[in-house]
């Protein structure tokens, strides 16, 4: 139920976070950039247990894919749900303890103390209330916010303080990985509108999906050009081109394929090609 392919991606986008803020000419100190990863693994590990708990309905009623939905442990295992929810209490609880011990001696710093806490937040209430916000048509945008942006930002936020810099160099992924939860939500729509899960792929036409799939595909692009030569070196921005031609594909085969398969691999790759291009300039 932790989904540690999901956890291992965690990690290359924290780790994005950490080069970027190098690259931007921060000191590398691997105390703190240990302790920021050692914080973070049983809070993210906590955000997909709460997750597993809250969709343990769509995942009995769908037909998975490798790239969409939960683990499905909860249905094919047969076990309560409340492990799952046991299970996403004790990680935030782990996680919260050495967020703060580590924040007393000195090795987590207060920005990214608060980004870890945001972190948790945005996770939990993705699937669950008050807020909930995957069954409003949020989810997306919360989930967009918080892998694209509020991840790589608390990885950054372990050598140097918050910046808008960091923000603007990570937007274009933020917009890829929208792309991306658009193309795994899909297979689940059915399942989810039955449940009452309204994420976007349930409200919205197949046509305006795919209209909104390319239009945040294109401005991802148009933000590498953008940004390149100014906030991205321009190594970084030609990088991220390497996954254009998955996010075509993705863009042909988006509501019209149930595999989300071109898009979670262009994610994957435009992840990778810019923490590699991020570490040879820094």
């Amino acid at each position: 139920m932790s989904r540690p392919a999901q956890l291992l991606l965690v990690v290359a986008v924290y780790a994005l976070g950490v080069v970027i803020a190098r690259g931007m000419g921060a000191p590398l100190a691997l105390g703190p950039v240990a302790a920021g990863l050692l914080a973070l693994l049983p809070v993210a590990a906590s955000v997909h247990y709460v997750n597993e708990y809250a969709d343990h309905e769509t995942d009995r009623l769908t037909t998975r894919t490798p790239f969409s939905g939960g683990s499905g442990a909860v249905p094919e295992l047969g076990v309560d749900r409340s492990l799952a929810l046991r299970a996403a209490t004790a990680t935030l609880t782990v996680g919260t303890v050495a967020a703060v011990g580590l924040w007393v001696v000195g090795l987590l710093s207060d920005s990214a103390l608060v980004l870890l806490a945001l972190i948790a937040v945005l996770g939990w209430q993705y699937s669950v209330g008050p807020l909930a916000l995957s069954r409003r048509g949020l989810g997306e945008l919360d989930n967009a916010l918080l892998g694209g942006v509020v991840l790589p930002h608390y990885g950054a936020a372990t050598l140097a303080p918050p910046g808008l810099a960091v923000c603007l160099a990570v937007l274009p992924f933020a917009l890829v990985v929208f792309c991306n939860l658009l193309a795994t939500q899909w297979p689940d729509r059915r399942a989810d509108a039955q449940v009452g899960k309204y994420t976007l792929p349930t409200r919205w036409s197949p046509r305006r999906l795919r209209r909104l799939y390319l239009l945040v595909a294109f401005l991802a692009f148009a933000g590498l050009v953008a940004l390149a030569g100014g906030v991205l070196p321009p190594l970084v921005a030609a990088a991220g081109f390497l996954a254009l031609p998955f996010l075509l594909w993705g863009a042909a085969t988006f509501t019209r394929d149930e595999r989300p398969l071109p898009t979670v691999a262009g994610m994957v790759v435009l992840a990778v090609a810019q923490l590699g291009a991020w570490l040879w300039v820094g």
